[in-house]
């Protein structure tokens, strides 16, 4: 660092600006800040991905404050889910708390992108949600559609996890395989589960799977506005959908990972008699859902 800030010195010496009030060159300013060629891919806004909030608006260490702020909804809902779901995690598989463990990642990661935009925090934060879909994927996807090559769950699971480690390694030679990757992950399992609800007809699964895709949908369109629609925004000076999308994103979540368990324990575990309620309260028209178990069975679900 020395080295740079003696460069920049010189610099302004020979071209005889360096004093008091002068202003230092745009390179020498982007050495000052770590944006410059040296500092790479850890780099302050050194991603090409910049969303629409303005840059160090509320904070000059922070590049998008809200977006930044917004993303520390993974932290509150992510614990709360953890809890949540162990009744379940203990009868069906421990390994379902991973989901929720990695979220918190996301999360974290999401948190260190947008208050960095480096190319580094881009690349963490989507191979995290990448390895969400993916745990979530392997633990949950419907036996009876496994490839016709595939005996049972943890071949099945062996199979993705050679998949997205070698889709997280690709990624780091070529980003936009983690578009490809999520997209069809995403996908795959959204045409999976409609399959699953066609022949389901209890009425508090129907609503869930309802809710969770409007969440998602609702989610996906302040995404795409932001990305797509910044110049629309900017005219309306509200340039934050983007935080708002994590915060849809979080709550679509633990929706839809909600219907898919309930779903898989109806399959796998219908002895434990799996029924869906709210949290905190069950009559409340706002809250979490998750999965309680009745215990011996004395009727059939119809899921």
């Amino acid at each position: 660092m020395f080295w740079f800030h003696s460069s920049c010195a010189s610099s302004q010496v020979v071209n005889g600006s360096f004093g008091a009030g002068e202003e230092y060159t745009d390179e020498c300013l982007q050495i000052l800040h770590g944006t410059g060629t040296m500092s790479g891919v850890f780099a302050y806004e050194s991603s090409e991905v910049d969303w629409c909030e303005d840059n160090y608006k509320h904070s000059e260490n922070v590049v998008e404050y809200f977006n930044t702020m917004s993303s520390f909804v993974f932290f509150v809902v992510s614990p709360i889910m953890l809890y949540l779901f162990h009744p379940y995690a203990r009868e069906r598989n421990l390994a379902v708390h991973l989901v929720w463990f990695m979220m918190i990642f996301v999360g974290l990661f999401s948190v260190y992108f947008h208050m960095t935009l480096s190319y580094v925090g881009q690349l963490l934060d989507e191979i995290s949600i990448l390895w969400v879909l993916a745990i979530g994927y392997a633990l949950w996807f419907p036996r009876r559609h496994f490839p016709f090559f595939v005996k049972d769950r943890s071949s099945f699971s062996r199979m993705v996890l050679v998949i997205t480690v070698v889709t997280t390694l690709s990624s780091f030679i070529k980003p936009t395989a983690n578009a490809y990757a999520l997209n069809c992950f995403a996908i795959h399992i959204l045409y999976s589960l409609g399959l699953q609800m066609r022949s389901c007809t209890d009425r508090r699964a129907v609503r869930l799977a309802q809710v969770s895709v409007g969440l998602w949908v609702l989610a996906i369109a302040c995404w795409v506005s932001d990305r797509f629609g910044c110049g629309v925004w900017q005219k309306l000076n509200f340039c934050y959908l983007h935080g708002i999308w994590h915060i849809l994103i979080v709550v679509a979540t633990a929706y839809g990972s909600t219907l898919i368990a309930f779903l898989d324990a109806s399959y796998e575990i219908p002895h434990s008699l799996p029924n869906l309620q709210y949290w905190p309260r069950d009559n409340w028209v706002l809250g979490l859902p998750y999965i309680a178990l009745q215990g011996s069975p004395k009727t059939h679900k119809r899921c």
